[in-house]
C-alpha cells in the first residue's frame, strides 16, 4: 500500500509544477515556505507538495495572499477568487452593464469611482470577448478581464 501511495505521488509531481505559478514544483503554501524551504531533491519536493496540499495550508495561503502564494493568481488575484464564485451572474450584471455583481468586481479589483462608469461600460461593451461561450470557464474570463483592462488606456492602471 506504502508503494501505491507513494507512486501516485511521484506520478501526480508534474501537475503540481504545473500549478505553482512560478513557485517551484511543489507551488505556495506552509510545506514550501517553511518545512521544506531548502528543497532541492526530487522527494524533498514532492513532501512539500504533499505538505501543501493534504494540509489545507495552500488554499489558505492563495487566499490570504501568504505563505509564499502572494503572486500564485496574476495581477488581480483577488478578482480571479471573486469571478470564481460569481460567474453566471457576473455574465448578466456584465451584460446589463450594471449590478452588485459588476459593483463588487470594480470593488475587487480596486476601481476609483470615477473609473467606474467606464469599467462598467467597457466591460459590457466587450462582453463577447469575456463570455465567449456559454461553457466559458472562470480561468478564460479572468484571462479575458486582464487583457482588456491592459488594453485599456484608463484601465490599465487596476492591471498592473
Amino acid at each position: 500500500m506504502k508503494k501505491l501511495v507513494l507512486s501516485a505521488i511521484i506520478a501526480a509531481s508534474p501537475f503540481f509544477a504545473h500549478a505553482a505559478g512560478g513557485h517551484g514544483p511543489a507551488g505556495c503554501g506552509l510545506g514550501t515556505e517553511v518545512i521544506f524551504k531548502q528543497a532541492n531533491e526530487w522527494h524533498e519536493h514532492v513532501l512539500a507538495a504533499t505538505t501543501n496540499g493534504t494540509s489545507g495550508n495552500q488554499t489558505f495561503g492563495m487566499t490570504s495572499g501568504t505563505l509564499g502564494c502572494e503572486s500564485a493568481n496574476g495581477p488581480l488575484a483577488d478578482a480571479r477568487l471573486f469571478i470564481d464564485g460569481n460567474v453566471e451572474q457576473l455574465a448578466a450584471d456584465t451584460a446589463a452593464g450594471a449590478g452588485e455583481t459588476l459593483d463588487a468586481l470594480a470593488e475587487v479589483i480596486g476601481i476609483q469611482q470615477a473609473d467606474k462608469a467606464h469599467f462598467q461600460a467597457h466591460l459590457q461593451s466587450n462582453f463577447s470577448q469575456i463570455f465567449s461561450s456559454a461553457e466559458v470557464q472562470s480561468g478564460e474570463i479572468y484571462d479575458a478581464l486582464v487583457t482588456l483592462l491592459k488594453q485599456d488606456e484608463t484601465l490599465s492602471k487596476y492591471a498592473a
